[in-house]
Formats: C-alpha cells, sequence, structure tokens
C-alpha cells in the first residue's frame, strides 16, 4: 500500500488553507485548537515516523554491512533495530492513512460569493380607470 509522504501532505494542507506551512504553523499557535492543529500535529508525527524510519534503515545497514561480523552481542541489536523500525513504519502508515482520510473530507473554502445586486422597486401597476359617470341605455 502507498501512502502520501510528509512533503505531500504539507503541499495539500497549504492547498487546502492557501499559504505555506510556516504561516499555518505560526498562525496556528495564536487560534484554539481546531482542525488546522489537529492537520498540523498528524504532519509532525508522520514527519517524524519518516525521520525514524530512515534512521533505523541506516542502523540496520551499517550493523549488517558485509565486512562487518555478526555475533551473539550483534543479534540483539539487529532484532532491536528491526523492531524498532517496523514500530516506525507502523506509525508512519497510521498517521498517512488517517491525515489523508481527513484531508479527502475537507475541501478548500470558496471565496465568499459577491452578494446580489440590491433587487429593482417592483414596476407599479398604471391606475385603474375610473368609472364613467355617463349612464348607460
Amino acid at each position: 500500500m502507498t501512502h502520501l509522504t510528509s512533503t505531500e501532505i504539507a503541499g495539500r494542507i497549504e492547498d487546502l488553507y492557501g499559504a505555506p506551512l510556516t504561516d499555518l504553523r505560526a498562525h496556528a499557535q495564536d487560534q484554539p485548537p481546531g482542525m488546522l492543529c489537529a492537520l498540523l500535529g498528524m504532519h509532525e508525527h508522520l514527519a517524524g515516523a519518516e525521520r525514524s524510519i530512515a534512521f533505523h534503515r541506516e542502523h540496520l545497514t551499517r550493523l549488517l554491512h558485509p565486512e562487518r561480523p555478526i555475533d551473539r552481542h550483534e543479534v540483539s541489536h539487529l532484532l532491536d533495530g528491526a523492531r524498532r523500525l517496523a514500530e516506525a513504519v507502523a506509525v508512519r502508515d497510521v498517521q498517512a492513512t488517517s491525515v489523508t482520510a481527513v484531508l479527502r473530507s475537507l475541501a478548500p473554502i470558496p471565496a465568499p460569493a459577491p452578494p446580489p445586486p440590491p433587487a429593482a422597486a417592483p414596476a407599479t401597476a398604471p391606475p385603474c380607470a375610473t368609472p364613467s359617470a355617463a349612464h348607460s341605455r
């Protein structure tokens, strides 16, 4: 299953709110908690999980270097690194799925429609003909 990256999520948040992420973070600090704060928090957790994946992947790559011997002591480090990598992947998957679902449910706020022009005064009906005073035959 492919997930959106934190960079793609950031772009969607910026598109939704019409401002750069740094400006949105500054704006959110002055506001009561709401959807923007939730999205920014989810983005931060996703970005953190991605950094953790990269770190643990690199750590395992160093431990598994072909010229490096693996002894009993190293096995516990390998298992711990693999567990931490799996946890980071799980966090990334959950965060990406959640924030993507929330973003799909939201739409950019459309620009306010211009007010309708004032209604023209209704045309007045022509005056009714007054009955003539002539007698009928």
